[in-house]
C-alpha cells in the first residue's frame, strides 16, 4: 500500500464558469457557450456549462448541432482572462501548498501531493481537497471536481470515472475500490491515457475493460504495444510508480518549437508562402528572446477536402543558427521542393528542431560576421519592443497583405481570441 496521497483538482467547465461568474450568473444552472460567432455555425464551442450538458449537448461540440429548441448566451473566447483567472486559482493553492507539490497538468486542472499537508492541517485527504476546492470558490465563483487517491493515476480516473457520480462532485479511490469500480468499467477510453487508438488495438484481442488488460497475458501485450505496454499493465493494477517530484526534475533529451494554423479559406501555393514567412518569423523571435538556435526544421502543408493528404518534411540545415534570412531560406527550399503548387491549401505547420543554446552557434569561413551580428542585434531589438508594446508594433510588409494572418493571429491566445 502507498503511503502517499494525491487529489487531482478540475475546474468545471473552466472558460463557460468563467464567463457565467463575470456575468453575475450561476455556472450550474445558465446555459452559456463559449464560441467565437465570427466563425460562424461551425464554430467549435470551446466550453458549455453543466446546465447544457444536462440538456444533452456535448462538449467541444460545434454551434450547428446544439438543438434550436435550447435558449443559451454565446460568449467571445477571452483566452487572457481565462489565464489570469487560473494564475489566480494556483495563487489560493499556493496559500496552502509548496509549488514543489503542484503539478500544473493544464489550464483547468493540477495535481497535488497532499501527503504532508494531512497532519499539518489535521484534516483527512477528503477535508483537505474540499478545503481547496471551498477556497478556490469562494475567492474566484468557479467551481470544481476532484479525485483523491495514492497515486497520481487513481486520483486521476477518481476525477474522470467516479466523481461524476458523487454529489459533491469528489471521487476517491485505492487499490481495493479501483479494481471494484473501475475494473469492468466501460468504454475503455475513459481510463486516463487510454485513446481510441490503444482502445481499439485492445479490441482485437477481445479486450473491452481494464479487467481484460489485467488477465491479458504479458508477453501479448509486449508484442503488440513495445515498452508502452509496461504503463498499461500498471494502470490495469491502478499502478503509477511516477511522483510529482519526478515530474519536476524530468528533462526532455530534445526538444522543438512549433507553429501552426488552419486557414479559413483555400490558399494558392504563392499566398500560402505568405504565412509560412509569418510563421517563420514569428517563431525567429522565439528563438532570440530565449537565446536559442536550431539545426533542423520541419513543414506540414495540409491541403483542402478535394485533395485530402499532406506534403512536407523534416530537414537537417547543417549548422546551428538562429539568423531568419538563414532559416527563411531553407524553409523556402523546403517548401518549393514539397509543396503541390496547384492544390488548395488548408493547413501550414512548421517546426524548429533540436533547440540549443545559443553559445552553439556556428560560424563558417563563408559567413559575414559582421552582419550576421547586425541582424541578431536588430532582431533583438524587435523583440524588446514588441515584448513591451505588443507584438503588432512592428510588423513586416508582407504582413499587411491581403492574404496574411499575423496581424489577427497576434491578438489570439491558442489559436483563440484573447479578448481585450
Amino acid at each position: 500500500m502507498s503511503d502517499k496521497m494525491y487529489c487531482c483538482i478540475d475546474l468545471k467547465s473552466f472558460y463557460a464558469s468563467v464567463e457565467c461568474v463575470e456575468r453575475g450568473l450561476n455556472p450550474m444552472t445558465t446555459n452559456l457557450v463559449v464560441a467565437d460567432p465570427t466563425r460562424g455555425n461551425g464554430s467549435v464551442c470551446l466550453a458549455i456549462t453543466p446546465a447544457m450538458k444536462k440538456l444533452g449537448v456535448k462538449n467541444r461540440c460545434r454551434v450547428f448541432e446544439i438543438p434550436r429548441n435550447i435558449e443559451y448566451i454565446t460568449a467571445m473566447p477571452q483566452m487572457r482572462k481565462y489565464m489570469q483567472v487560473s494564475a489566480d486559482i494556483y495563487s489560493v493553492y499556493l496559500r496552502y501548498v509548496s509549488p514543489e507539490d503542484i503539478h500544473v497538468y493544464s489550464i483547468d486542472e493540477c495535481f497535488i501531493d497532499i501527503t504532508d499537508y494531512l497532519k499539518l492541517y489535521k484534516k483527512t485527504a477528503l477535508e483537505f481537497t474540499i478545503m481547496l476546492m471551498d477556497a478556490v470558490f469562494y475567492e474566484t465563483g468557479i467551481p470544481a471536481s476532484a479525485g483523491i487517491g495514492p497515486n497520481l493515476f487513481l486520483c486521476k480516473v477518481a476525477l474522470d470515472v467516479t466523481a461524476k457520480h458523487s454529489p459533491n462532485f469528489i471521487g476517491i479511490l485505492d487499490e481495493e475500490s479501483f479494481k471494484e469500480k473501475i475494473w469492468t468499467h466501460r468504454p475503455i477510453t475513459d481510463i486516463w491515457n487510454i485513446g481510441r487508438g490503444i482502445a481499439k488495438r485492445l479490441e482485437h484481442y477481445g479486450i473491452y475493460d481494464l479487467k481484460g488488460v489485467a488477465e491479458c497475458p504479458e508477453d501479448l501485450l509486449y508484442r503488440e504495444f513495445g515498452v508502452n505496454a509496461e504503463f498499461l499493465i500498471d494502470h490495469a493494477h491502478g499502478i503509477e510508480p511516477c511522483t510529482i517530484k519526478e515530474i519536476h526534475e524530468y528533462k526532455s533529451k530534445s526538444s522543438s518549437i512549433s507553429n501552426g494554423q488552419v486557414l479559413f479559406e483555400d490558399y494558392s501555393f504563392d499566398d500560402a508562402f505568405t504565412i509560412v514567412k509569418e510563421m517563420v518569423d514569428l517563431q525567429v523571435d522565439e528563438l532570440i528572446e530565449k537565446h536559442l538556435v536550431i539545426d533542423s526544421i520541419s513543414l506540414h502543408i495540409g491541403y483542402s477536402k478535394d485533395t485530402n493528404r499532406s506534403t512536407g518534411g523534416t530537414r537537417k540545415i547543417g549548422e546551428f543558427t538562429n539568423s531568419f534570412k538563414k532559416i527563411m531560406g531553407y524553409f523556402e527550399s523546403l517548401y518549393k521542393e514539397t509543396t503541390n503548387p496547384n492544390a488548395p491549401i488548408r493547413r501550414i505547420t512548421i517546426g524548429l528542431n533540436n533547440l540549443q543554446d545559443d553559445y552553439m552557434a556556428s560560424i563558417s569561413l563563408f559567413d559575414d560576421v559582421e552582419a550576421q551580428e547586425k541582424e541578431k542585434k536588430l532582431r533583438e531589438a524587435v523583440v524588446d519592443i514588441k515584448k513591451k508594446y505588443g507584438k503588432n508594433i512592428i510588423l513586416k510588409g508582407i504582413s499587411y497583405t491581403e492574404k496574411a494572418t499575423a496581424r489577427s493571429r497576434n491578438k489570439m491566445v491558442g489559436g483563440h481570441n484573447g479578448g481585450d
